[in-house]
């Protein structure tokens, strides 16, 4: 009889104690929220544009068409030189760059990263240096690098689009390897939205670059992108408390932005394919929707930091989970 109002008591005690609210050490975040600038987005979009530009140049090599793969592999150059401005510039010290190349570590994807440029740039620079081949004497020591050119810049512009999918993805398994809760539960889907981002800023490059009689690759590209990119992202809205951040405030207000853009370029380059105005339009919107995706998840992830409510309480669910799996 004592045994069973204790249990009525007890029963009674624990329904009137209203459940703990959350807070954390002076509403201090948990995680320590990185330094970065805003040089890294620009360094995970221009990464990606060297990375889609190289693809599409291959592409176009292979199926004849000079003056997508000329655009190409100029563009891939050039966003190849600005990612890495943006990634010194951010390191402070470039021989900081040089150090990572000292130790090469296949589960850090930081160190994989530093490789993959290190690959990356010397092929992507002979296959736009051979696009300048034909601009060389005939004779002399500068007709035998004429004669050369061509044929190298081939190889290595294959070797820079066999190394573009690594480089074009790096970067989301980079930032999901982070703490930051919005990076980290977007794990599985992050680098397929970078892959999908890379190939929508190929794709608009080419739009730009190239007249419209050969720009039927970077129309398909970008169109493929699109599509993995958008799927990417609405599986990353919907992850719950941790996908907030990317449906609310400044990172929402970027990532809507960069969606208009996609779904205006992507149904241009479909339409303005006879049309040299519209093309480069729908080119230049699809570069700044990449550009806008970069710097959305960017701000997401920092979000996601800044507040503890998104690393506490998903803690919690799981740790309440788990107690609920293995009690009696």
């Amino acid at each position: 009889m004592t045994a069973s109002r204790d249990r009525t008591a007890g029963s009674r005690d624990r329904t009137t104690v209203p459940p703990a609210e959350f807070a954390s050490y002076y509403g201090r975040p948990v995680v320590k929220v990185p330094v970065w600038r805003h040089d890294i987005p620009a360094y995970l979009f221009s990464g990606g544009l060297a990375a889609g530009a190289a693809l599409l140049a291959a592409g176009a090599d292979l199926t004849g068409r000079p003056a997508l793969r000329r655009g190409g592999r100029l563009v891939s150059l050039g966003a190849l030189g600005a990612s890495t401005y943006f990634l010194i510039n951010d390191l402070g010290r470039p021989a900081r760059f040089h150090h990572m190349l000292r130790v090469a570590k296949p589960t850090s994807p930081m160190s994989m990263g530093t490789w993959l440029l290190a690959a990356f740039g010397p092929a992507a620079g002979l296959a736009a240096a051979s696009e300048f081949a034909a601009a060389l004497p005939r004779h002399g020591g500068l007709g035998l690098a004429r004669r050369l050119l061509p044929p190298a810049g081939r190889v290595a512009g294959l070797a820079a689009a066999a190394i573009a999918p690594a480089l074009a993805t790096y970067t989301g398994v980079l930032l999901a390897d982070t703490a930051m809760p919005a990076w980290h539960d977007a794990y599985p889907d992050l680098p397929f939205l970078f892959a999908g981002s890379a190939m929508v800023a190929g794709g608009g490059a080419g739009l730009v670059a190239a007249p419209v009689a050969q720009t039927g690759p970077a129309v398909r590209l970008a169109v493929a992108g699109a599509a993995m990119e958008t799927l990417a992202e609405r599986r990353i809205a919907r992850m719950g408390l941790t996908g907030e951040p990317y449906r609310t405030g400044r990172s929402a207000r970027l990532i809507r932005a960069g969606q208009v853009l996609l779904a205006t370029g992507t149904v241009g380059a479909l339409l303005g394919r006879r049309n040299r105005t519209v093309a480069a339009f729908s080119g230049a919107a699809l570069l700044a929707s990449s550009l806008l995706t970069r710097f959305g998840v960017f701000e997401a992830g920092v979000a996601s930091g800044r507040d503890p409510r998104y690393t506490v309480l998903p803690q919690r669910e799981r740790r309440a989970g788990q107690e609920a799996g293995t009690g009696p």
